[in-house]
């Protein structure tokens, strides 16, 4: 198996819908529709989450790359 590079990853989750997990436990549940080199994410149709439970939903939201902590499947 290939290695892969945190990019590749991130390429690979463009257009599908990803779990990002912020600085002081918030987290976003979105379609991940672009990223660039300082890892800043652009979410549409996305969502606040608080324990796995929807809060609200927040349309179009951009997250800092410095605050990202993680980014899992959803």
């Amino acid at each position: 198996m290939a290695d892969k590079r945190p990019f590749d990853v991130l390429n690979g989750s463009l257009n599908n819908t990803v779990i990002i997990g912020l600085k002081g436990g918030v987290e976003f549940r979105g379609v991940m529709v672009a990223y660039d080199i300082h890892m800043n994410i652009v979410l549409e149709k996305a969502e606040q989450l608080i324990n796995g439970e929807v809060k609200r939903g927040v349309g179009t939201v951009l997250l800092r790359g410095d605050s990202v902590v993680f980014i899992s499947p959803s």
